[in-house]
């Protein structure tokens, strides 16, 4: 404790915020985690990454502030504790086996303070160890999701390559210069492979046209679909899964694993798809774009239009300035 509260001390500019009107809510997390690193020894970019993911996922944080995970109140407490309330002693918490723990020194682990909520997290997987592989298996006992500690995982790598917290970029998927066009087609029925919906958007457009990624994330899938043809699966910091279909072919080098930005190329326009392995030319060529959601249980598309219009719009703006 006494080791706890001068490392505190000494970071204690990290924990006030009376210039918040100067830093925008990344930035103060990101003094959070920095700070929560040297606590807990848990690399900054697994707690942002963690935060991130449960800022998509929850509908009311438990924190106010800037903090978006939210351990649940059973297992912050103790599952046999019969005070359920957000903040109770360290030692009440400890006797019941609850997971909660007091981030800023005041002897209160409370479940609604970011430092707690941190320093909480932090020092549980720290049980693990705080290796990649650690820290992978702990999010999975936390998690018991394959996809969400995936996630995590990802977007912890795009955060320490880039080394921020804040990367909100987007861009078209096609260059502006070439020719294209495209339209809401979502819903729009599909005959191949039995009767379903489309679920993205055609971006028509000519063969080798670049196809570029268009957020922050990490490829997650890259091969042959009947479907889809050659395609690219991009997991974002966002909890949303890209997915670019119908290609004519793969930028070279582009593998499963690799961290993308907005503008990278990542394939080409083609017409694959609707057969086996290199059929193509059974329609126009085009980018099928679809996105999918994530809510932390399931995973559903939604129709990428809207997106596609707004980036479409920002990336003519970069391009004019």
């Amino acid at each position: 404790m006494i080791k706890l509260v001068a490392l505190l001390c000494l970071l204690s500019p990290s924990f006030t915020y009376a210039n918040e009107k100067e830093n925008n809510p990344a930035e103060q997390r990101m003094t959070l985690f920095k700070s929560m690193e040297a606590l807990t020894q848990i690399p900054w970019f697994y707690l942002a990454a963690i935060d991130q993911y449960e800022r998509h996922i929850q509908k009311e944080p438990a924190s106010k502030e800037n903090i978006a995970i939210t351990i649940p109140r059973e297992q912050w407490n103790g599952a046999s504790n019969p005070n359920q309330k957000d903040a109770l002693t360290v030692e009440e918490v400890t006797l019941f086996n609850g997971i909660g723990a007091d981030g800023n020194g005041d002897g209160i682990a409370d479940r609604t303070n970011d430092q707690d909520i941190l320093y909480a997290m932090g020092s549980w997987i720290g049980k693990y160890g705080n290796t990649h592989q650690d820290i992978k298996i702990a999010l999975w006992h936390y998690y018991q999701r394959d996809l969400s500690v995936q996630t995590i995982m990802n977007t912890a790598k795009v955060f320490d390559t880039y080394n921020s917290n804040e990367l909100n970029d987007h861009i078209f998927p096609v260059p502006l210069f070439h020719n294209y066009s495209y339209k809401n087609t979502w819903g729009d029925p599909r005959g191949f492979g039995g009767r379903r919906i489309h679920e993205g958007t055609d971006i028509f457009a000519n063969y080798g046209v670049p196809v570029r990624a268009t957020s922050y994330g990490v490829v997650e899938m890259k091969g042959w679909n009947k479907f889809g043809g050659w395609r690219i699966g991009v997991r974002d910091i966002n909890n949303i899964y890209h997915y670019f279909a119908h290609l004519n072919g793969f930028e070279k080098g582009v593998k499963v694993g690799q961290v993308v930005k907005p503008g990278d190329v990542i394939g080409y326009v083609g017409a694959s798809g609707y057969g086996p392995p290199g059929t193509s030319g059974k329609f126009p060529p085009h980018l099928h774009y679809g996105m999918y959601k994530d809510n932390g249980y399931s995973e559903w598309s939604f129709d990428p239009y809207p997106s596609l219009k707004q980036w479409e719009r920002e990336t003519r703006k970069q391009k004019n300035k």
